[in-house]
């Protein structure tokens, strides 16, 4: 192992902590960084980043750190030279959003003042990124080029540095970091910003330039002086984006070694064909958190070298939705397939964030639905299924006929296909079709529920096709009576959420049992859940009254919301309901209990005077939910006193914005006085609705406001 890291043993490592203890570990994983293992070098620097710049952070541990880092960035003997620039630059930049007079405490309670710490040794040590900046590795030079524009403090030297960066280097990737550097420096620097965009926009007029540096130029310049971003901006860019040379597509994810080398018997006619079959899922890891985690790798992988610029654009032009949907518009037909793959994360990003007329992008997205690509299939398909019905109805017949062509080329289990790709596009495929109640993604989820293969899957979307009812129950109750119940994250939770969505009176026995078993269990969650589904099936589920009466005085809170709720849903008796859920008021489930006391309405009377009282509680959310309540119970005449509630909840925090326009919706005339609150509500472009803002609840919220201004006016 090379060793230059002399005087590590004279730092009191154990002084300092990260993220998860004392830092007595950090100089074995220094050296280790050395290592001619490259197993070693990356167990190394994957332990650095998770425990002493644990997601970003920057420790004590972490400070005295630097000058054996810059001893391995500059030892030409060390494999890795390039990821040590890339450590350093990682935690210079971290430091540099810090408060410079900022103290800070980690988890393991040791202080630090990270800015003060780390930044001034980043200036100190400059020169050796200007080296390592001219490296004849460009894998160093692509690490080292940005420091120049975060810690070189001359802005003329830097400057020119860059310039002749620029002109020396002959990699599209190392000339983009050339430029994103200098307008690094321009925000950084005021004596650079002229310069710099000056310089920029000559750059982007020069037709004797690749179209990617071009780009680069005009989009940086343009976050350099975004008070200057003109309408010719964004169809010069599309212009520039047609222009990129075709790359060789998306480099997907490598696929793991496999025992069994041979083609898979399933996967003959498509673009995956050569690549063998995966391999078992490593032992007591579910599928889906393992899935999880496959999702979390591939939403960092980037695939085209203009994809980071592009990003930045599109941060750039913010909330100009029209603009950013020509953009999008352009990337999605960009003649380079890694550029189309790339635009589809950005593609649900936009829809995500911001309302509009999305149909143009949702249409572009279904054209990647390509059986010959299902690498970018799957991609495009997740992406649909993340969308409400409405939004992602425009992509039925495409989704539709990628599941069609699957089932036609490699047989009717390609759900459980043996290649993970064309099984994830398919599984992607069928899900998001089902998400519209899409009968055609029936025989898929049947496959997944009788072979066992991603039924986890299956699950989350079978409940959209009550009309297959009759084949599916009969498979959800029979998995029901095998599942395990030892914990409140297993299947029998999902199962019996399936059972809720589809409410058919048939699986009362099954939900029954299921619910004796959670109880016998003491699983709580798994029991509210199994409550939940019987009272989604109403008057049907009367058979499991007695079941249901026993757990209405359960001492857990949550369960016993649970019971009460399925009480009335089933039988509909408000004596024997509503002081149950009136005591709830008084509980952790105060929210919930009172959305059920407004559901009964005016039988619910009793409740009224505890209910006006939570209209002064301390939580914004508490007040609305109770405000709603009393209007449903007491009707118009709570009108006056409700309304000043309502809004002004609305206004503290608007992820109270759902329950608010739903109960002026209710109100009819006497909501006219908050009409000015839900135009400018609707006419704002970024999404609401919820504590995440999700498309679903903002796409709810704007129904609810348009159709209270529809009664209105």
């Amino acid at each position: 192992m090379i060793n230059n890291l002399e005087g590590l043993d004279l730092v009191d490592w154990s002084s300092m902590g990260h993220a998860y203890g004392p830092a007595d570990e950090v100089p074995r994983w220094l050296e280790q960084m050395a290592s001619p293992e490259p197993d070693v070098r990356e167990r190394a620097f994957s332990s650095f980043y998770s425990s002493a710049h644990h997601q970003g952070d920057v420790y004590s541990c972490t400070a005295a750190s630097l000058p054996f880092l810059f001893a391995l960035a500059d030892d030409p003997r060390v494999p890795d030279r390039a990821a040590v620039i890339e450590l350093l630059l990682s935690i210079g930049s971290a430091a540099l959003d810090c408060d410079p007079d900022g103290l800070y405490y980690g988890p393991s309670g040791h202080p630090s003042t990270p800015y003060a710490d780390v930044v001034p040794r980043m200036r100190e040590r400059v020169d050796h990124f200007v080296r390592h900046a001219a490296d004849p590795d460009p894998r160093v030079r692509q690490a080292a080029v940005p420091a120049l524009g975060l810690f070189l403090d001359d802005a003329e030297r830097a400057f020119t540095l860059l310039r002749e960066r620029l002109a020396a280097e002959r990699g599209t990737l190392e000339r983009l970091l050339v430029v994103e550097a200098a307008a690094t420096l321009a925000r950084r620097l005021p004596a650079a910003l002229g310069p710099v965009t000056t310089w920029l926009a000559t750059l982007a007029a020069d037709h004797s330039l690749d179209a990617d540096i071009r780009l680069a130029a005009l989009v940086h310049r343009a976050a350099c002086a975004p008070e200057a971003i003109d309408a010719d901006l964004v169809p010069t860019a599309t212009d520039l984006l047609q222009q990129l040379t075709p790359g060789p597509g998306p480099e997907p994810e490598p696929e793991p070694e496999y025992e069994d080398r041979a083609r898979p018997a399933d996967c003959g006619q498509c673009a995956c064909a050569d690549v063998p079959a995966e391999p078992a899922p490593a032992q007591n890891v579910p599928p889906q958190i393992a899935a999880i985690f496959a999702d979390l790798d591939r939403q960092g992988r980037v695939h085209a070298p203009t994809t980071e610029l592009l990003t930045t654009f599109h941060r750039v032009l913010d909330a100009r939705v029209p603009e950013r949907t020509v953009l999008l518009t352009a990337q999605l037909r960009s003649p380079d397939a890694a550029t189309r793959y790339d635009a589809i994360a950005m593609t649900w990003e936009l829809i995500r964030s911001w309302r509009g007329d999305h149909t143009g992008l949702v249409l572009l997205l279904a054209d990647c639905l390509l059986p010959d690509d299902p690498y970018t299939a799957a991609e495009a398909a997740e992406t649909l299924g993340k969308l409400p019905a409405a939004l992602a109805e425009p992509a039925r017949e495409a989704l539709a006929a990628l599941v069609g062509a699957h089932r036609a080329t490699h047989g009717p289990d390609v759900w459980a296909a043996r290649h993970p790709r064309l099984r994830r596009a398919h599984q992607q495929a069928v899900t998001a079709l089902a998400g519209l109640g899409d009968e055609r993604a029936l025989p898929g989820l049947l496959t997944a529920l009788d072979t066992g293969t991603d039924d986890w899957r299956a699950l989350q979307v079978v409940g959209h096709l009550p009309q297959a009812a009759a084949e599916l129950l009969p498979r959800l109750t029979r998995r029901l009576a095998d599942a395990d119940f030892s914990s409140p994250w297993g299947s029998a939770t999902a199962l019996m959420a399936a059972l809720n969505r589809l409410g058919d009176p048939a699986a009362v026995p099954a939900l029954t049992t299921a619910l004796d078993t959670a109880v016998e269990q003491e699983q709580w969650r798994t029991a509210a859940v199994a409550l939940r589904a019987l009272g989604s099936i109403g008057s049907g589920a009367a058979p499991a009254l007695a079941t249901v009466r026993a757990l209405a005085d359960a001492e857990d809170p949550e369960l016993r919301l649970a019971a009460v709720k399925a009480l009335w849903d089933i039988e509909r008796n408000p004596a024997d309901t509503v002081p149950r859920l009136t005591a709830l008021l008084d509980t952790g489930s105060d929210n919930d209990a009172a959305d059920a006391l407004g559901r009964i309405g005016e039988p619910a009377g009793a409740a009224l005077p505890r209910l006006r009282q939570m209209l002064e509680a301390g939580h914004v959310r508490t007040r609305t939910r109770a405000a709603a309540a009393v209007y449903d119970i007491g009707g118009p005449a709570e009108a006056v006193a409700v309304l000043p509630v309502l809004l002004q909840g609305w206004e503290e925090n608007d992820s109270t914005a759902g329950h608010v326009l739903g109960c002026l919706r209710r109100m009819g005339p006497a909501a006219a006085p908050a009409l000015p609150r839900i135009r400018a509500e609707l006419a704002s472009a970024r999404r609401s609705g919820d504590i995440f803002h999700s498309v679903e609840s903002d796409e709810a919220l704007q129904r609810a406001g348009w159709a209270v201004i529809n009664q209105l006016t």
